[in-house]
């Protein structure tokens, strides 16, 4: 069965534009309500979002349904011990709702970011391997970790995570690198390509080299708009926003769709063999964004019929 889910602004441009976190809360409820399968939230340092497992834990505190889910972490900006702990906590407090996709960070725009944290640029996808091993051996109970970057001669003990072995871990990459490791280290795979012909070459390789089962899901910016010369400067104002880029810019790195609900839908049926959409609207704007959510949830029954 294929799953839906809604990927929730965190960030500061809808901060700027008068959303309140209580009111990001409400819409993790609402997107329960209207039936979607899991709620997302970003993380990064570049643009003062609110910290994305703290959002998680009350995420975790109103919904009782939907998985809870980072679109994606970014690890080396934290202690790998500590977020081992907090990542395990929001498991429990969820009972075992939590999903956690994360990334090595993207050349050209997380640099600053990993300054910022203290930590080198060097080796960062080796460095994201090791923390994620460190941390199931820390949901395994075990007492020591010896990693290519990560070593540790003890281990703090926590509590069994509600899952043997703890919350799944995706990765948020489509190098053909990532390929490769996705398959091996990995329990699903998020990518965001604009041409549903690379998912399919990408899916196909990690599918034919993978030593453990991976869910494949896909990063899908969507914009559901009738009218498309409003859609399209909606879009344009969007990834100027959020990225200082145009939307051709923007749509030649990610998936990106504006239309009518059947017509997005359409386009999200391209990619073939995707069990869980993560769909991000394409708005900071409040008032835009809680129009688009139920056009969404639309978009979400055509594809479910």
């Amino acid at each position: 069965m294929t799953n839906y889910g809604l990927v929730i602004p965190t960030y500061q441009p809808i901060l700027d534009a008068g959303r309140t976190a209580p009111e990001l809360v409400a819409t993790a409820v609402a997107a329960e309500e209207l039936g979607l399968d899991s709620v997302w939230v970003g993380d990064t340092l570049a643009r003062a979002p609110l910290d994305a497992l703290a959002v998680l834990a009350a995420f975790a505190a109103r919904t009782s349904r939907v998985t809870l889910g980072t679109s994606a972490l970014l690890p080396a900006l934290r202690n790998p011990i500590l977020t081992a702990n907090q990542l395990l906590s929001i498991d429990l407090l969820s009972s075992g709702r939590l999903t956690v996709a994360v990334g090595a960070g993207f050349a050209g725009r997380s640099e600053p970011e990993f300054a910022f944290a203290g930590v080198p640029w060097q080796r960062r996808r080796a460095r994201l391997d090791d923390i994620v091993a460190l941390w199931r051996a820390i949901w395994r109970g075990e007492s020591s970790f010896h990693g290519s970057v990560l070593h540790h001669d003890s281990l703090p003990v926590f509590p069994a995570p509600t899952r043997p072995g703890g919350p799944p871990v995706w990765l948020a990459a489509y190098t053909p690198g990532a390929l490769e490791r996705v398959g091996r280290l990995y329990d699903g795979w998020l990518p965001y390509p604009p041409d549903p012909a690379d998912y399919g070459t990408g899916l196909a390789h990690i599918r034919s080299t993978a030593s453990r089962p991976v869910t494949p899901a896909l990063f899908a910016t969507v914009l559901v708009e009738d009218d498309a010369d409003r859609g399209q400067a909606l879009l344009e104002e969007y990834c100027e926003r959020n990225y200082g880029r145009p939307a051709a810019f923007v749509q030649g790195i990610q998936m990106q769709v504006c239309g009518s609900a059947a017509e997005v839908a359409r386009q999200l049926r391209k990619y073939e063999g995707v069990e869980h959409f993560l769909l991000r609207i394409a708005s900071t704007d409040p008032k835009v964004f809680d129009e688009q959510l139920p056009r969404v949830a639309e978009v979400v029954d055509l594809l479910r019929s």
